[in-house]
């Protein structure tokens, strides 16, 4: 009982966290083009937000352990809900700073929240570590349904409402202040181990070169992922101009890549035995 209350603890935080990021995918390409900005400007604004998010990342962990994994999860709730206010403006500029803000965002959405929970897991209630692996996989398969939640919420915001593409944005913010709050009002405080930014750097480098393996690994992601942002930045062009409803064909991409899922982890269970070679 008490695990399941600590788990409930966190899911409380870290889902409408979820929620509010998986509401921003439909509609942001068709914001700007509903400001009239060219493609080209459009593509200079998603390069900002994939660019600052890279950058961030390298930093995050440091900086979530130095600053606190509970102020590092309100201070993304902090930032987030402004990269959302500032979709309201129309000015370039002040666009190219919120996809900054963004990416600072994207950075401790995936950093500081799971940090936060390793700790008190582990540290502050001594529960077994296989029973991580447990709120992990709920957290996932939640993230999921959000996701393809998330997609329909849109659509209704912004098409049955007919409020405009810069809705879905503004209902992100009440979901933003309600995990800032939890976290405030529910969460301990816990730190990691202080350690130069240049030595974390310098050991990721030594892993990265010493093992060809890594390298063939990262590289292979690194492909991938390109692709996938490519997708990202080109599908609403592509529906966009014969009518598809960008939030029901969003739900539809989360439900085929929750699919996917699934075949993968029934594929390598006992029963199949589909490991790769």
């Amino acid at each position: 009982p008490a695990f399941r209350r600590f788990q409930r603890g966190y899911y409380r935080v870290y889902l409408p966290a979820l929620a509010a990021d998986w509401l921003q995918g439909p509609y942001l390409y068709k914001l700007y083009q509903h400001y009239r900005f060219l493609e080209g400007q459009i593509a200079i604004l998603y390069v900002c937000g994939f660019a600052s998010s890279v950058l961030f990342g390298l930093v995050s962990s440091s900086l979530v352990d130095r600053l606190g994994r509970k102020k590092s999860c309100v201070l993304f709730s902090l930032t987030y809900s402004l990269c959302c206010l500032v979709k309201l403006s129309r000015d370039y500029l002040v666009l190219a700073v919120g996809r900054v803000l963004g990416g600072l965002s994207t950075a401790l959405l995936f950093s500081a929240f799971e940090a936060w929970y390793v700790h008190e897991h582990v540290e502050r209630y001594d529960f077994p570590t296989e029973w991580i692996a447990v709120t992990f996989s709920r957290a996932a398969f939640w993230n999921n349904v959000i996701a393809v939640g998330a997609g329909g919420a849109a659509d209704f915001f912004a098409e049955w409402l007919g409020l405009g593409p810069v809705a879905p944005f503004m209902v992100s913010i009440p979901l933003l202040v309600l995990s800032g709050f939890f976290a405030v009002k529910n969460w301990d405080e816990n730190y990691g181990k202080k350690r130069a930014f240049s030595k974390t750097c310098g050991d990721g480098l030594k892993c990265l070169l010493s093992d060809r393996r890594v390298l063939l690994l990262g590289t292979i992601q690194a492909l991938f992922e390109s692709v996938i942002y490519i997708f990202i930045f080109l599908w609403t062009p592509v529906l966009d101009p014969h009518g598809a409803p960008l939030g029901i064909v969003f739900s539809g991409f989360m439900a085929s890549s929750m699919l996917g899922s699934s075949l993968y982890r029934l594929a390598v269970s006992k029963r199949y035995h589909l490991q790769p070679v």
